[in-house]
């Protein structure tokens, strides 16, 4: 067979409205609601820049199933861009853009194929020489929910010595936190004799399978603090011998981070305010040429611990913090190298010594004995927590959490319990709470 390349994406997402932040400027917002084309128009310069074959997308490419006329035209301008240079598009559309969901009518170009309700075939050729190297198939949906395994309808042709690439929006093995829709097994793909699965609809990118390829790109543009992490789409080079290589290239122009930070030997609010500067210097540092979104998770214990957590010191943080990085994006105008404080989420403890609490003759200290006698015998432990916990049982899905809860989490319940009492009844910090958030 000929060597070839493509381009895989999925999820694109266009003209996401980012709605439910607080405290962001507007021409912050703009920029954040402007990402996901941003992302897409540099899907098509990296598409000519490799001079790829032709690019797969695999489903949502709108964000709504009534995708405004400015999504539609920003898409079929960067098909031109792609016709222009003689490069493919093959596409199937996904939940959130279904053949059923309203849609003004601007005709595709001829070298963009829509794959319909049912799986169908097509060749895609070399642009070198117009030789035949890959046979596509897709199924886009019909309507939003999809819930029929559309793989069984993905065989490989009998004798057909071309590369087989499926593109599938679908749940493969359940995975947590997305719809079932199109459900699917990865023993199902791997029936098919298909060489490539180009998948979407999961927003992680991963890679399930090498044997055959079987590949989620994640969505090009993280939308959320749900979404944290790089965005982009894989370049997939395959060789004359039918053995292919695979490389993940960034498209995101907002990175969307969680960011731990110990407050562990920090003794006061001036100390913590600089800790923090330092963090947010080292992101700027890490991504220069992008906005940075970030969630600061501060963990560990400390002196801290009380004022923030009851405190209204964290908000008064964040809001100088704010303030501080608005006046450097009004001077930076195009917004990069700026890393927006999202929130703070709040893990911290209070300062424990544990091996005093055990040695004194005190409620506290007999609390402590009795837990350190229980995380001794894991009977005790699942008998202490499941005793506790089932109240909550009465809910569905607390249940299926709580079903979910391996030993070493039941033993983290009963630890963090030692520590909400000690907390309660330190009068120092009496209103105290685990978890807390400020955004």
């Amino acid at each position: 067979m000929k060597a070839f390349r493509f381009l895989h994406a999925a999820d694109l997402h266009l003209d996401t409205p980012f709605s439910g932040m607080s405290g962001v400027p507007d021409r912050l917002r703009e920029l954040l609601r402007e990402s996901t084309f941003t992302a897409f128009e540099r899907l098509i310069r990296l598409a000519i820049e490799e001079a790829v074959d032709f690019v797969v997308i695999s489903g949502d490419i709108y964000d709504a199933s009534d995708s405004s006329l400015r999504a539609q035209l920003r898409l079929r301008e960067g098909w031109d861009k792609l016709g222009e240079h003689g490069i493919p598009v093959y596409l199937i559309r996904g939940n959130h853009d279904p053949l059923s969901g309203r849609r003004l009518r601007l005709a595709l170009p001829d070298h963009v194929t829509e794959f319909g309700p049912k799986a169908e075939s097509v060749i895609a050729v070399r642009r070198s020489d117009g030789e035949p190297v890959a046979v596509l198939t897709g199924a886009s949906y019909p309507t939003p929910a999809v819930h029929e395994n559309l793989a069984i309808q993905y065989r490989r042709e009998p004798g057909s010595a071309l590369y087989h690439i499926g593109l599938l929006h679908g749940n493969v093995d359940g995975q947590e936190g997305h719809d079932a829709y199109a459900p699917c097994s990865l023993r199902d793909l791997q029936a098919s004799g298909y060489d490539y699965w180009a998948l979407g609809h999961i927003h992680k990118r991963q890679i399930l399978c090498d044997s055959p390829w079987v590949v989620y790109p994640g969505n090009i543009q993280g939308r959320s603090l749900k979404e944290t992490g790089p965005k982009g789409c894989y370049l997939v080079e395959v060789a004359e011998n039918g053995e292919a290589e695979l490389s993940f290239r960034r498209l995101d122009q907002v990175l969307w981070l969680e960011s731990g930070l110990a407050i562990d030997g920090l003794a006061t609010e001036e100390a913590l305010k600089v800790s923090v500067e330092e963090r947010l210097d080292e992101l700027r540092e890490a991504e220069p040429d992008r906005i940075t979104v970030v969630r600061l998770i501060f963990t560990g214990r400390g002196p801290l611990h009380g004022m923030l957590q009851s405190g209204p010191e964290a908000a008064e943080l964040l809001q100088e913090l704010r303030r501080k990085e608005l006046g450097r994006f009004e001077a930076a105008g195009l917004g990069e190298g700026i890393v927006w404080p999202a929130g703070f989420k709040l893990e911290t403890g209070m300062e424990l010594d544990r091996e005093g609490l055990l040695a004194e003759d005190s409620f506290l200290g007999e609390l402590f004995r009795l837990g350190e006698r229980t995380a001794a015998e894991p009977e005790r432990v699942e008998e202490l927590v499941g005793t506790a916990l089932a109240p909550l049982a009465d809910n569905r899905q607390l249940r299926r959490i709580l079903q979910e809860l391996n030993s070493e989490a039941k033993l983290e319940l009963v630890r963090r319990a030692e520590e909400l009492a000690a907390t309660l009844l330190n009068e120092d910090t009496p209103s105290s709470r685990e978890g807390r958030s400020v955004s």
